[in-house]
């Protein structure tokens, strides 16, 4: 594959393929989940560290998105839990500890579902998040790539990783190491992961409102804020969720 632009888009748009055709059961796996859920007057909690934030991003607060979604992030420890601003840095994922705050700090309710990114899937934070979840008895959905947390060992304690605590679990197809073209001195470039994380979450989401609207319920749709009359949608579907919803910064 040559190293230019034009190789990357093949790259990308055969990954794109394959995961499209090999995730489409888990899918609609994690769509039943979330649209129970929403259903249930339910919020989808999204989480990511790292460049895995994205996939937060683009389930919480985007236009064509569900509105009882939540975004979660590691920085929430310091604008909303009053630790200090130096507790953030490219470590902190690795910790275990946070992720018990984290879950104090999230405006969570029984009904609600979780939806959990890490191309890696083996950070302490995570896999720790992703226990505590399922120790409070909610729906998880994890995208990860099985190649890369294939080839990881655990940095948890427990030796788990985030795979292990999914109720279903989607692969971004995603190599080892995530960039997808070879140098010639070694290494690579060229990541896949975000976008077809991204890919995956808009499939969940179309499958959702899909579902919703199916059980004949309106589904509570993001218009862009950049269109007539989209802040005066949103603001109504969100005084719904009044205090369960938040968009991060």
């Amino acid at each position: 594959m040559t190293l230019s632009a034009e190789g990357y888009l093949a790259m990308v748009t055969e990954t794109m393929n394959r995961v499209a055709g090999s995730q489409r059961e888990a899918v609609g796996r994690a769509a039943d989940l979330i649209a129970e859920a929403v259903h249930a007057d339910g919020v989808v909690h999204a989480f990511g560290t790292g460049h895995s934030e994205a996939l937060a991003m683009e389930i919480a607060g985007r236009a064509g998105g569900l509105v009882p979604t939540n975004r979660i992030a590691l920085r929430d420890l310091v604008l909303l839990g009053g630790a200090p601003a130096d507790v953030l840095g490219p470590t902190l994922e690795r910790d275990p500890a946070v992720a018990h705050r984290l879950y104090a700090l999230a405006p969570v309710r029984p009904q609600d579902v979780f939806v959990l990114a890490s191309n890696s899937g083996v950070n302490g934070a995570m896999v720790e998040f992703a226990s505590v979840v399922k120790e409070n008895g909610h729906a998880l959905v994890a995208i990860t790539s099985a190649q890369h947390s294939g080839q990881m060992t655990s940095r948890h304690p427990s030796g788990r990783k985030l795979a292990d605590f999914a109720d279903v679990v989607l692969d971004n197809g995603a190599p080892y190491g995530d960039a997808m073209l070879p140098l010639p001195g070694g290494g690579a470039v060229g990541a896949v992961s975000s976008i077809t994380a991204a890919l995956l979450a808009q499939q969940i989401t179309v499958e959702v409102v899909a579902r919703l609207l199916a059980a004949g319920q309106q589904p509570p749709v993001y218009l862009s804020a950049n269109i007539a009359g989209g802040d005066e949608h949103n603001h109504a579907l969100e005084a719904r969720y009044a205090g369960r919803i938040r968009r991060g910064s």
